[in-house]
């Protein structure tokens, strides 16, 4: 049978969530929260076979978690042969939270966002199920996604909200930059307007609303759009018009941080520009997956 003879050191890894999460087990305890008597009770006794972390509920809401290895990884029980205390009461916070997933890495990052558990922090998750996981030392990848809006919501936004609900990546925490056609629209002031398709949102604006996919009679309009409009109206009327820039690429610019955006002069694949990822207008969720895998790639979790 194989011998477990060294514990890995867990305390400092960041973002780290076990997985599958049959791997902790949650006990019950009595004692004080101390390094001596935690690692004095636990190497007493035995573990399942399964187990490598242990959250420890003591008092009131004192919670610790441990790391432990076994003699044996093999026997259905084995003894406890090391601990190590990653965290302690004063930097763990145990939440119950039954709509939230304790398989997904990316709902225990927006939980701590929401909960403002800071870098150093551990949240202990009682969620989906009434199973528990944790995250410990949550340090996300933040994605800004700059899209465009209406729809609502805007759906680039609305895509990777969904990819991060299913999808095996690390923590993920995204951040909405929306470009309101309104606003475009309010920053001129034409005769009438031509945008790409029918979308809600516009009916305030002081001036007919045309919409280009539908192919209207020429008008003396400005037209909010992109490159990919401007070469549709070429095609349907033979000149271009005055144009506002829709385009989120183009209206993004460089990036430090890593965002996600969407440009209809892509079709079939996915484009990278340093720290933007760049899909196609009309993306599926398997690019908008890439994408995000393709940010995070850098990113280590266990």
């Amino acid at each position: 049978m194989s011998q477990i003879t060294q514990i890995q050191s867990w305390k400092s890894v960041k973002n780290l969530v076990p997985l599958p999460y049959r791997r902790i087990s949650v006990q019950h305890y009595d004692g004080p929260m101390t390094v001596d008597a935690i690692t004095t009770l636990l190497l007493s006794r035995e573990a399942y076979r399964r187990t490598d972390f242990i959250v420890l509920r003591g008092e009131g809401t004192e919670t610790a978690v441990v790391a432990i290895t076994r003699a044996q990884s093999e026997p259905l029980f084995s003894q406890i042969t090391s601990v190590e205390v990653m965290a302690f009461p004063d930097t763990c916070v145990y939440a119950k939270c039954p709509d939230v997933d304790p398989a997904n890495r990316s709902a225990l990052a927006e939980k701590v966002y929401e909960l403002g558990i800071g870098p150093e922090g551990t949240l202990i998750v009682e969620g989906l199920y009434d199973h528990v996981n944790f995250i410990h030392h949550p340090n996300p990848l933040v994605v800004r996604v700059v899209e465009v809006a209406p729809p609502e919501p805007p759906k680039l936004y609305g895509l990777a909200k969904q990819v991060l609900s299913y999808a095996d990546l690390p923590p993920i925490r995204l951040e909405l930059e929306r470009i309101e056609v309104l606003d475009l629209a309010k920053s001129v002031h034409p005769s009438a307007y031509l945008v790409p398709c029918r979308s809600g949102g516009l009916d305030d604006l002081s001036a007919p609303v045309y919409f280009l996919d539908q192919h209207p009679e020429r008008h003396d309009w400005t037209m909010i759009g992109c490159e990919r409009s401007l070469q549709f109206h070429r095609h349907f009327y033979g000149d271009e018009p005055p144009r506002v820039e829709m385009c989120p690429r183009h209206i993004a610019g460089e990036r430090k941080e890593p965002t996600l955006l969407k440009c209809c002069l892509l079709e079939t694949h996915i484009e990278q520009d340093k720290n933007i990822m760049v899909v196609p207008w009309g993306s599926d969720l398997a690019m908008v997956e890439a994408a995000l895998r393709k940010l995070s790639e850098e990113v280590i979790y266990a």
